[in-house]
């Protein structure tokens, strides 16, 4: 990088982003652990330079934002996407096209199962932001699965269970630009590359379709949904339920949440902290003659013009191959991409009087305020990243220490899972996570080396897996905001889901290793999920207590 030369500070290189790490996880706040990590990093660099002094500590702070200005400069078509992608996302949310889907929804469905499967489709077609899906996919189907005594945890989870971990695996969304951003030059196809290994993401949409479709519970999830359907529930199942809800509670406790815009300090804040999150939102004016297109056309249109944009900004229509093309500059595909989004929205938004024109630039203007707090961390996150491998070379130091240690990095990828989920689960945000180990992981393995996007997908099914966990993540918490759930009863009911996913996706990770493939952990992750399933709810079934009484008829 521009005025900055690679430097060799031996142990001191790995001080920068273990810092950051420990405060990270002792405040639960991740802006300032990463700052204060970029400008130890700094002082690092100075006095390995020059030695210590009043002169090396001024240098460097000053040091530190010319590494941001240099991270925005040369990231700046990204953080254009970013903002834009959150105009987009809001102005479809006021066209009103989630109510129109609502009402469609409700004159065809017919019974439970089409009612929760059509959630999760719903779930999987609003990829581009998951704040937008647990928002939009709760107001819409909860008083459909209401109708058909579908548990409020239940939608909860399968809220939850579409919202990160399919933002986290389409290319076109604010996750995928924001994690490829943390990876440097060529990110955007490193991420793309990753994501066969992104174990955690891939099982848990297959685990929601399956149990969906097999239509039994188990564990405290079938408790919750036999109360929904007024059948009995087992003594057992009840104290079970309870025993995991105090579990539940304890951890969050121990974990102070403070990284929310509110400060919760007793449970019943959790919904006030949801209000906070959600009030954004809340202040839109939503359109009542917004159809379904309204909700599918504009992101139908991204999807497509980015693709387009790629291909254009690379060539491919002066004669450059395909995958070349695609590969030169998918970035400012992307932004031409969602810029076409938002003049198709306008389109169709205008001339039918969805909206005026001052409502839709003021829907643009609070879709680009709402992308603040992620670009935030993203450029902190690049700061902190160019300083360990522009200028300490924390990479070289980790990887050049596990070999002289003679240790083999096949199951590192497995070791790095779990300490993503750890941390993920603890900051309760997966987007800090990412910042925070990426660079590490970057560094160690190299880019041609087979473990390299294995470790990529292990980190961010990690982070994903502790985000879905974590009683204080945001997401976590504007599902149970969005299918008016308890707080607590959603953690406690998802979590045997989730951990069940994340235990098979942890034996995924040490076969990668191994076979550095991910196509065998994957196949081999399917059989564990419908064997796992099947053994568990017939042995939920065989200690069912059965029914007196029918339930009653659904409205």
């Amino acid at each position: 990088m521009e005025g900055f030369d690679l430097i060799s500070c031996g142990i001191w290189s790995i001080v920068p982003p273990l810092l950051a790490l420990g405060l990270a996880l002792i405040t639960k706040e991740v802006y300032s652990s990463l700052t204060i990590g970029v400008f130890v990093g700094m002082i690092i660099y100075q006095f390995t330079l020059s030695g210590a002094g009043v002169d090396q500590v001024v240098a460097s702070f000053a040091m530190v934002p010319q590494m941001m200005a240099e991270q925005i400069a040369g990231n700046g078509a990204l953080l254009l996407f970013l903002a834009l992608l959150g105009a987009l996302t809001v102005l479809i949310a006021a066209s009103g096209g989630s109510r129109a889907y609502a009402e469609w929804v409700s004159q065809h469905i017919k019974n439970a199962k089409m009612a929760q499967l059509l959630t999760a489709v719903l779930g999987i077609i609003i990829f581009v932001d998951d704040y937008f899906n647990c928002l939009t996919v709760g107001a819409v189907m909860r008083p459909i699965t209401d109708r058909f005594r579908v548990s409020h945890e239940k939608l909860a989870w399968i809220i939850d269970s579409t919202a990160a971990p399919v933002c986290i695996i389409a290319p076109v969304s604010s996750w995928a630009v924001a994690v490829g951003g943390y990876m440097g030059e060529d990110g955007f196809n490193t991420f793309v590359a990753s994501i066969p290994y992104n174990f955690y993401a891939l099982l848990t949409i297959f685990f929601v379709f399956f149990m969906l479709i097999v239509g039994k519970d188990f564990g405290t999830m079938r408790t919750a949904q036999l109360k929904a359907e007024g059948l009995p529930v087992a003594a057992e199942a009840q104290q079970q339920e309870q025993q995991v809800e105090a579990d539940v509670t304890k951890a969050t406790e121990d974990l102070h949440p403070r990284n929310m815009n509110a400060i919760v300090t007793e449970h019943a804040d959790y919904e006030q902290a949801a209000e906070a999150t959600i009030e954004e939102y809340k202040g839109l004016e939503v359109s009542e003659k917004g159809r379904v297109i309204d909700l599918i056309l504009p992101i139908v249109v991204l999807i497509v013009f980015s693709i387009l944009g790629m291909l254009y900004v690379g060539g491919f229509f002066q004669g450059v191959d395909f995958a070349t093309a695609v590969g030169e500059n998918p970035v400012m595909g992307l932004d031409v991409g969602v810029c076409v989004a938002l003049v198709a929205a306008a389109i169709m938004y205008l001339p039918r009087k969805l909206m005026n024109i001052n409502h839709f630039m003021d829907s643009v203007s609070e879709g680009v305020r709402s992308m603040v707090g992620a670009i935030m961390i993203l450029v902190l996150a690049w700061s902190l990243g160019g300083t360990c491998r522009y200028l300490l070379g924390t990479g070289e130091f980790v990887s050049g220490f596990l070999n002289g240690l003679g240790v083999g990095l096949e199951l590192l990828p497995a070791i790095i899972f779990l300490v993503a989920a750890f941390i993920g689960f603890a900051m309760g945000t997966s987007w800090g996570t990412v910042a925070l180990i990426l660079p590490i992981v970057i560094g160690v393995f190299s880019t041609s080396d087979p473990l390299f996007l294995v470790a990529i997908g292990a980190t961010l099914a990690g982070a994903v897996y502790g985000d879905h966990i974590s009683p204080i993540s945001d997401t976590t918490i504007l599902s149970s905001a969005g299918a008016k759930c308890n707080h607590l009863s959603h953690v406690s009911t998802q979590i045997p889901y989730a951990s069940l996913v994340m235990v098979i996706c942890f034996v995924g990770y040490i076969i990668a290793g191994l076979v550095k493939n991910p196509w065998v952990s994957l196949a081999v992750g399917v059989v564990l999920i419908v064997v796992a399933v099947l053994v568990l709810t017939y042995l939920s079934n065989r200690k069912a207590p059965k029914a007196t009484e029918a339930p009653a008829e659904t409205a």
